[in-house]
């Protein structure tokens, strides 16, 4: 007997939008082109006025990946492969994160010292990591993501800061980053809530001139980086030319939008 004889096959195998399970469609195709353009859960089927037990069984597989995504740690592994130093912010672990996300934006002196010590002063764009609401979005996202925006940039001639991660970080840290450095230009690559469909997505936040009075309008933001949103390699290069033209305008967020 095999090792897997007696095992139900894994569901989650087939992806979301390869899925269909409805029994003698009227018009298939035109289901298969709804499912290939949107995530929704569409074509699902149904027995009676349910959900098939494989579609409630895949409801609940993703609804615990996003809860695993939120509430697990990014390993110390992965931050040694991606060759970055760590720090952390005020709180002391993963609950406090998101029962006191103030907490979340505020490095204790040490930590402070840990970063001007460690990093280049002055670039013209400081990037970092955090954790944010999606540890698993580092070790997916930040190895083709983090290399490419930096390629990218010094192809324009553009400096770079020294790169590093955050633990149970919000995105406001960049607040203090950005003086801390002197920044021109301050970007966290950070995990963003997780949903049904992904437990892997990042955002970039972008701020020109980051300060600790400056306000969430001044970011200019870049979303849903993922395998099943907007590639990490496609995100980084429009990253890429957000940068560039935020040092250009010396501006970022509504104010840049209003002048592009």
């Amino acid at each position: 007997m095999s090792a897997t004889a007696g095992c139900l096959r894994d569901i989650m195998e087939t992806d979301i939008m390869d899925y269909m399970h409805v029994d003698h469609p009227y018009n298939e195709k035109e289901i298969w082109k709804m499912k290939h353009a949107t995530p929704a859960r569409i074509g699902i089927g149904h027995c009676g006025p349910r959900y098939t037990t494989e579609a409630e069984l895949r409801f609940l597989a993703s609804h615990a990946a996003a809860n695993d995504a939120v509430y697990n740690e990014v390993p110390e592994e992965t931050v040694r492969k991606l060759g970055v130093f760590e720090v952390q912010t005020k709180c002391a672990n993963k609950n406090e994160m998101l029962l006191r996300p103030d907490w979340g934006r505020i490095f204790l002196p040490e930590a402070q010292k840990t970063i001007s010590e460690n990093c280049v002063h002055h670039p013209q764009v400081q990037i970092y990591f955090g954790d944010g609401l999606c540890s698993p979005s580092i070790e997916a996202n930040i190895p083709d993501l983090f290399p490419t925006i930096k390629m990218g940039l010094e192809d324009k001639g553009i400096t770079v800061g020294t790169p590093f991660f955050v633990r149970y970080c919000r995105v406001n840290t960049a607040r203090t980053i950005g003086p801390l450095l002197d920044a021109q230009v301050t970007c966290v690559l950070i995990g963003e809530r997780p949903g049904l469909l992904t437990s892997e997505s990042m955002s970039a936040y972008i701020a020109y001139n980051a300060r600790p009075d400056m306000l969430e309008s001044e970011y200019t933001v870049v979303s849903n980086i993922s395998r099943h949103g907007i590639p990490p390699v496609e995100a980084a290069a429009h990253i890429v030319d957000l940068i560039s033209q935020i040092l250009e305008k010396k501006k970022s967020g509504v104010e840049f939008a209003s002048a592009s």
